[in-house]
Formats: structure tokens, sequence, C-alpha cells
């Protein structure tokens, strides 16, 4: 009873709290009221539909996991080809995709699935570093090989870049060939980023009519643009791309989407979720989060390990060391600012969690991210 006392209490404070001030960080700093007003204001100045992708939860889960698989300078390519045409993509990237524009063709993602048959509109995801195939038929023979940092080359390694080239990124044998195909690939970096590729299979493929196929259109005009700041537009580009293929596929009725995903569209595990990504450097407990959904302890911790796959403030740990490992790639950003910003109270408290949950301390995971 005096915890069910305390429970209530703990619930009433937080909705209390939620309605005066904004969630500050476990050291405790005043309220910003300006804060919240610029961020109601920046929501009200949205698109509806951008305010609904915003709040989409199932697009925040991908945000959260694609937040270390954004591409950064990721190559993307427009590619011309006239029957019979094969290329082999073995450029060891960890994430690759590619999509019919035009024309028609296969893939084939390696020996064991069965090669797959593309239409226009229609696009692939493949689970790298294994090659893969473009063809027009599954029983052409590659003529030519993609190879890393994005040469291309015949089947005995003569170069054929200048050959080939057609204008800004964009490759083939003739500019009037009926087959265009777009491809980009992901380098993925961190933790977060690292677990996307083993929620998919080798490869999958989404036909036009299963997701927003229409993003094709915009992306083939972007890519033979070369004005300044253009690699940022098609890094965001194929972001945008890879979330749109991932929602319609993990949303197929038939599709065993991973755990992180499905506990996103739970209405208590999602809230949590949500408080935690928005405000990782508040000093959470597991009692003040289940305030915050609306439930017992004991009910957060349940089902919130049952769906996420491990307890709350585990969670909560290795979020916040994953976040301040991306931060510090940053080369101005010093070990107290992260800190701060992640939750910890000083440089020396996210030292001895970074090394315990990563095995490296900071200054050694900065090093390995410098010289990678």
């Amino acid at each position: 009873m005096r915890q069910r006392k305390r429970e209530q209490r703990e619930r009433r404070a937080y909705r209390e709290q939620q309605g005066h001030q904004e969630y500050q960080e476990h050291q405790g700093h005043p309220e910003q009221p300006q804060h919240r007003k610029q961020q109601q204001q920046q929501r009200e100045g949205k698109r509806p539909e951008e305010r609904a992708q915003s709040e989409d939860p199932l697009t925040e889960a991908l945000t959260g996991v694609l937040e270390d698989a954004r591409a950064r300078g990721g190559a993307f390519h427009r590619a011309l080809f006239a029957p019979p045409w094969a290329v082999r993509v073995q450029d060891g990237a960890p994430l690759s995709l590619a999509a019919l524009v035009r024309g028609s063709g296969w893939v084939l993602p390696g020996p064991e699935p069965e090669p797959v048959r593309m239409e226009p509109g229609d696009v692939a995801v493949l689970r790298g570093p294994l090659p893969y195939v473009l063809a027009d038929a599954p029983d052409t023979e590659p003529d030519l090989v993609v190879q890393p940092g994005d040469c291309c080359t015949t089947p005995d390694g003569v170069d054929m870049c200048e050959q080939l080239e057609l204008g800004v990124r964009t490759w083939g044998r003739s500019p009037d060939a009926p087959t265009l195909v777009l491809t980009g690939n992901y380098q993925l970096r961190g933790d977060l980023g690292s677990r996307l590729p083993a929620t998919l299979p080798p490869v999958l493929v989404l036909r036009a009519a299963e997701w927003d196929a229409d993003l094709l259109a915009v992306v083939a005009d972007q890519v033979v643009k070369d004005a300044p700041g253009q690699q940022l537009v098609l890094d965001r580009l194929l972001d945008l791309l890879l979330i749109s293929v991932l929602r319609a596929w993990f949303a197929r009725p038939e599709a065993d989407a991973p755990a992180w995903y499905r506990a996103q569209a739970d209405p208590v595990v999602g809230t949590a979720l949500r408080l935690l990504h928005e405000q990782p450097a508040h000093g959470w407990t597991v009692a003040s989060l289940a305030a915050g959904a609306g439930v017992s302890r004991a009910g957060l911790a349940r089902r919130f390990t049952g769906l996420v796959g491990e307890p709350p403030m585990t969670y909560l740990a290795r979020r916040r060391i994953d976040m301040a490992a991306r931060l510090l790639r940053e080369p101005d950003a010093t070990l107290g600012t992260v800190a701060r910003k992640v939750g910890y109270a000083d440089g020396f408290a996210l030292s001895a969690a970074f090394k315990r949950l990563r095995g490296v301390s900071p200054a050694e995971h900065r090093a390995a991210a410098g010289a990678g």
C-alpha cells in the first residue's frame, strides 16, 4: 500500500513538472520556458505532413537506429544500361540500395536468395558486405565490376571509369540507354548503426505500390546536380529513401519486425522510449520513467524488458554511451561538455561508464574514430 501511494505521488509530481518546466539534467538547471516556447513555435511552423512524420513513433524508432547509420559522403549514382547488361557490385558497403527508375532488371543477391525481378519504382536494400549483381536477366554474365572507392573495372581489373563517365554521378555506355538504375550505399558507424543490418534479410525488395516511390524522381533529379553542399543533400535523400523503405517493409503483415521497432508502437514502452530519447540527460529512475508512462515501476520494468530485450536503465546507459561516442567524434567537443549533454556529472563519470560498456576509454575511441 505504501509503495502504491508513493508511485501515485511520483506520477502527480511528474505531471506537475511537465506542466511547468522543461525536464532538466540531473545536476539541476533552472527552468527554460523560452526554450520550450521556441520548440512549440518550431513545431507549429511545420507543415501537417512534417508534424505527422516527426510524431510517428515508428519513424522515431528508425531515426534512433539510423543516428549512427546516416549517410556521410556515401556513393550515390545513376547508371544507364542497354541489354544485355550486368554489373557486379563488390564495394564492401555494409548496406546498399538499388532502385529501378525505368526499364527492367534483376537483382541477384548471392548464391542462396533467388534472383528477384525489378520493375520501375521497385527498390532493393541489400545487406553487405557480400557482393551482388544487377542485370537485365539472371543468366547474363557481368562485364563490369564496381570496386571499393567507386572504381568501375572489367572482371579482369581494367579501369573503365573514364570510358563510362556520362556526366555528374552518372555512368554507362550510352546516355540514351533504356534502363536507369539509382544506387547508393551506407557506411555504418557505431553500435546503433551496426544493429540495423542484423535486423534485415540479405535482400529486401519493395514494389512501387508498396512504398513512396515518387521519391525516386526527386533523387534522380538531384543526383546530377553539382551545386555547393550537394553531397549533404544527397546524403539526406539517401537517409529519406532508406527510412521510407524500411517503414514500408516493417509494416507488412508478414514482416518479422525487430523488437526495437515493435516496442515503439507499444503505448507504454513507446512513451518511455520517447522520454528517454528526448531527454537522455535527465536523472531518470525506473520510478520517474514509470510515472511518465502512467504505469507502476514493476509494470514498466516487465513490459520494457519483454519488448526491448533489456531493462530501462540498462537501455538508457547504453544509449547515453552511444550518444557520447557520436559526440566525441566532433573535433571541438570536450569530455566535460559531452558528459553533461548525455547525463553524466563530469568527464570522470562518463569515462568510467564508457570504459565499462565499450572496453575503451573516450580518448581511445576518439583516436580510433579519427584514424578511421
